[in-house]
């Protein structure tokens, strides 16, 4: 068997050990081990989790074939679950595997507490009555469920649990914590120290653009009544002092300062969204409160009075322009800083944890360090229990989708994969199963629709007649590209939810395979 380290190198990369050692500890539990089914699967046992039961009722079958690679000529007639379970574990034999032979719906139905033995609960080709009773009983066991399903060219993928807090969202773009606009005493100083005026032109052309904007910017401030540039004009001049500045056109560093002197302008403190969390109940910590929320409450007290209205600094600079000795004294100052932060948080997090009558060593310096480290960056994710959305979508929201004409498909397709739900439990067969009754489905779909649309308080609304005709044609196959793609989306979502890295959708995930587009509803 490889070494973790090096059969997992690439996505080490990405969530680190933290992230992968969080994967190996997770269980996870698939609901039907169809192409969608098998294709999540796939993806998490090929990424390294812990161990997977797999529960499906039903033999292998010659349509199976077709579909789904985990079954071949061989697995016919044989427990699907069985199958799928042994080739899976051909493609990680570090991953504990186990079958349950038992239909999902009658799992659900008669013994709920099987599903509070795991991390996480997948759950595919689920009809409605069984995901609204599955979601209830994952809330109450405190489990994370994903909805996956793929149906003919559509699919559908939907996070269910009350709250997910990441720390390590990791987005794409966000500005650097240089603090530029707001220096601490020891980059003030340092800044001081370095004259912009030098006459050697190798210095000169090797200052680092940071302590050039830093030293530029309290220029400004002093002669403009403590402000910094705010309007279109102020900057522009900001500048044009910063071109003044420069002695040679081949001066990188000051190219440098004129490209970040946006980081100059941008509003000193905490993003409006951080200021929400800190705003939350949850952040008023008790006995039962989580670690995130001690540790919010902890950067809720270090922003009010030793941060002094800012976050604690992550300690880490860009690559820049500099002479070596800069750029290490530089890099030294942010990292000194980042300690500092650091340690008055963990002192005031410890604080916290023995007032609310917990260990004060319980939460691991890691785990504060990487807070504080991504505290401008912190995302608190919480959903509606699917029953709600089902039963009391937000109506204005729901009415925007079904008139808009980017989203009117994508809305068309949620309604009609709901309506098809209802056609199943009134006519004990989907629209369009049977080539025969195709005729007889079409009109019987739409009035489904309708019926649905009037009860969520859309009356007098209508779907498009081809969109209806395609759902009925596809007669609830699973077609083995729509699986693959609905069953990527639903494994990344996982490994998001698992890992706490990333920030994992927040609406209902809807594939379009009609038109080759995807959406995001929030319902």
């Amino acid at each position: 068997m490889a070494e973790p380290k090096v059969k997992y190198d690439r996505q080490l990369r990405i969530w680190g050990d933290q992230g992968q050692a969080a994967l190996e500890k997770s269980s996870i539990c698939l609901l039907n081990c169809g192409p969608t089914g098998s294709e999540t699967l796939k993806n998490l046992v090929l990424g390294g989790i812990g161990s997977i039961t797999v529960v499906d009722g039903s033999k292998v079958e010659e349509g199976d074939l077709g579909n789904n690679f985990l079954v071949d000529e061989l697995s016919l007639g044989k427990s699907k679950a069985k199958c799928v379970c042994s080739f899976l574990q051909e493609l990680n034999d570090a991953v504990k595997a186990k079958f349950v032979e038992e239909s999902p719906e009658t799992l659900i139905e008669t013994n709920p507490s099987f599903f509070s033995q795991f991390t996480l609960v997948v759950a595919t080709q689920l009809v409605e009555y069984s995901m609204i009773k599955l979601d209830r009983i994952c809330r109450e066991a405190n489990v994370i469920l994903i909805f996956a399903r793929s149906y003919g060219l559509t699919g559908f993928v939907r996070i269910s649990v009350k709250e997910h807090d990441v720390i390590e969202s990791k987005p794409e773009h966000f500005l650097d914590d240089l603090r530029l606009n707001n220096p601490w005493p020891e980059l003030k100083r340092f800044a001081d120290d370095i004259d912009l005026n030098v006459q050697d032109p190798v210095v000169h052309k090797h200052i680092p653009y940071v302590v050039i904007l830093v030293k530029m910017a309290d220029e400004w401030a002093k002669s403009h009544g403590g402000r910094l540039p705010s309007t279109r004009e102020e900057k522009k001049e900001f500048k044009e002092l910063l071109k003044a500045g420069m002695v040679a056109q081949d001066e990188d560093n000051y190219k440098e300062a004129i490209d970040s002197s946006f980081k100059v302008f941008a509003p000193r403190g905490i993003s409006m969204e951080l200021q929400q969390i800190l705003n939350d109940s949850a952040a008023e910590v008790d006995s039962n409160s989580s670690d995130f929320w001690v540790l919010v409450a902890a950067l809720k007290d270090f922003i009010a009075n030793e941060g002094g209205g800012e976050a604690p600094l992550e300690g880490s600079i860009p690559d820049m322009t500099s002479s070596t000795e800069q750029y290490v004294n530089l890099q030294n100052i942010y990292h000194a800083k980042a300690e500092a932060d650091f340690l008055v948080i963990e002192r005031v997090a410890r604080g916290i944890l023995k007032k609310i009558g917990r260990d004060s060593n319980s939460i691991p310096r890691s785990t504060i360090k990487s807070f504080c480290k991504n505290a401008r960056k912190l995302k608190v994710c919480r959903y509606r229990l699917i029953e709600d959305e089902f039963n009391a979508p937000n109506l204005p929201d729901l009415q925007k989708y079904l008139t808009d004409e980017d989203s009117s498909i994508a809305m068309g397709i949620y309604i009609l994969l709901r309506a098809a739900d209802r056609f199943s439990a009134n006519y004990n067969s989907f629209p369009g199963q049977f080539d025969s009754a195709m005729d007889e489905d079409i009109p019987r779909l739409k009035s489904t629709a309708i019926g649905l649309l009037n009860d969520l308080g859309c009356n007098g609304t209508t779907l498009a007649e081809d969109l209806i005709n395609e759902m009925c044609r596809f007669g609830a196959a699973e077609l083995h590209a729509v699986a693959a793609l609905v069953g990527g989306i639903a494994s990344q979502e996982v490994i998001k939810l698992i890992t706490k890295q990333f920030v994992p959708m927040s609406g209902t995930y809807i594939f379009n395979g009609i038109d080759h587009k995807s959406q995001l509803l929030s319902l």
